[in-house]
């Protein structure tokens, strides 16, 4: 991976690292993503609670999250902590970063294009790019989303260049939110009615999807571009359904959102 950053990283900063060395009571660590520099982790930040050995939580080469603690910028120390990354930080940190390389992987697809040097090219046009944003991909989002435009930092001909090919591989960003309905009714055709009704529903979500679940339980997954749009879709669905059955005395109608 080319991604790297300048200076001394931040205090409560998450980077990534790679454990070099293991010791009774401490752990050293390279970051990935600042050369030269490295850090510790005392066996007290590994993990909560006591450690008989710390080798069964962390072993060299293995790649860990971890979280900035304390920078002594005169000594050159830097303390890391791996109990207080969560695992939602983990996740996100480590999705940043694979989403990080695809972008590089675009830029050296169309250095090959233009014959040149992969590396050479990423020096080139990343620094400009990383001025505005943390990540190329975030970029890369933002002229998705029309929210950027690599004109305003690079050559105008590579930059529409680049944004061509990044517009036919990203896509939007997409959010995603689902619950649950709870249908039940003893009309007669009771079973067409809950079908007919989801089937509804679902037109009603346009892009989301549902499916059995089992014992009277149906889930429903709606995407969107942004949360207001997918919580409306969503709502059309839920409206969709109890109206279905509003004049069913027999009927029991509940939805329960379930990414809260």
């Amino acid at each position: 991976m080319l991604y790297k950053k300048t200076g001394m990283p931040e205090e409560d900063e998450l980077l990534l690292c790679t454990v070099t060395n293991v010791q009774y009571n401490s752990v050293f660590c390279d970051m990935d993503e600042y050369p030269g520099k490295s850090g510790m982790i005392h066996i007290s930040e590994v993990t909560a609670g006591r450690i008989r050995n710390i080798r069964e939580y962390v072993q060299e080469g293995r790649k860990v999250v971890c979280k900035v603690l304390r920078i002594d910028k005169i000594k050159g120390h830097i303390d890391l902590s791996l109990r207080r990354v969560n695992e939602r930080q983990r996740i996100e940190k480590n999705q940043a970063l694979k989403q990080e390389l695809k972008a590089e992987n675009l830029l050296a697809y169309i250095a090959k294009e233009q014959k040149k040097e992969p590396k050479k090219f990423y020096e080139e046009v990343a620094p400009k790019i990383l001025e505005q944003y943390e990540y190329l991909h975030q970029a890369f989002q933002a002229v998705v989303e029309e929210e950027f435009s690599l004109a305003d930092v690079l050559d105008k001909k590579l930059a529409s260049v680049i944004e061509t090919l990044v517009k036919e591989r990203i896509k939007p960003k997409q959010v995603s939110i689902e619950g649950v309905f709870s249908v039940s009714t003893y009309k007669e055709n009771g079973v067409k009615a809950v079908s007919d009704a989801l089937v509804a529903a679902q037109k009603a979500t346009e892009t989301g999807t549902i499916s059995y679940l089992g014992a009277g339980q149906y889930k429903v997954v709606v995407t969107a571009e942004e949360y207001k749009q997918a919580e409306k879709r969503l709502k059309a669905a839920v409206d969709t359904v109890e109206k279905a059955f509003k004049k069913d005395a027999t009927a029991n109608v509940a939805f329960a959102r379930t990414d809260e």
